[in-house]
């Protein structure tokens, strides 16, 4: 990284966003720190990952929930590959089930989208010399699930979508019998994984059984 610029590479699904951080970082005034240079565009996580190889920036500003391949298994890839990037996730969403696994991927910092912009220079600046950046709420969050962590209680619904699972239940007849829509339906069982810490529906099962929250 270069002691006067660092180089970025913007990620995001929207446009208007993409030009907005552009134009944003360009704009930048360079008296507290390097100055910004926006090497490029991607608009979804595989888009990210070849052009993060060809222009080798020193920060990957990476949205997560992007059609055509989203941020976490962008974030992934890199980290498999060796990229030199540091990644910095800029996002709307500060869930258990999206800070995580973006996390353990391997980004360096998770910022949400209504930080500062002051706030924003910093970050980037931070994460190209390999500093974590965590937003309020995301290092608040993190730092409780640590402390207890597979404490935080299912909901109502969520028990009620993982006794049906139990039961050997679709996704599609789990929707049916509780009158919601299979994306509904797979929302709670991302969250009910994120709560017991598993990866799949068997995992959730058996981890609800000893944990007595079904019986």
């Amino acid at each position: 990284m270069s002691t006067d610029v660092i180089t970025l590479l913007i990620v995001d699904d929207h446009p208007v966003v993409r030009d907005g951080l552009r134009g944003m970082f360009q704009s930048a005034p360079g008296s507290d720190g390097p100055r910004f240079e926006v090497l490029g565009e991607a608009s979804d996580g595989v888009e990210a990952v070849a052009l993060t190889a060809e222009l080798d920036p020193d920060v990957v500003l990476m949205d997560l929930r992007m059609p055509g391949g989203g941020g976490v298994a962008a974030i992934t890839e890199l980290t498999r590959r060796g990229a030199r990037a540091r990644v910095l996730v800029l996002t709307t969403y500060d869930t258990d089930s999206d800070t995580l696994p973006a996390i353990e991927a391997g980004a360096t910092g998770y910022l949400l989208k209504d930080a500062p912009r002051e706030e924003l220079f910093t970050a980037v600046r931070a994460a190209a010399e390999g500093r974590t950046v965590l937003s309020p709420a995301v290092a608040s969050r993190l730092v409780a699930r640590v402390r207890a962590p597979g404490d935080e209680p299912l909901s109502t619904r969520e028990r009620e979508v993982l006794a049906l699972v139990a039961k050997g239940t679709s996704n599609r007849a789990i929707a049916a019998e509780l009158f919601i829509s299979e994306a509904t339906v797979k929302t709670h069982l991302s969250h009910i994984y994120g709560k017991l810490r598993v990866k799949d529906r068997a995992a959730a099962v058996a981890t609800a059984y000893s944990r007595g929250i079904l019986g």
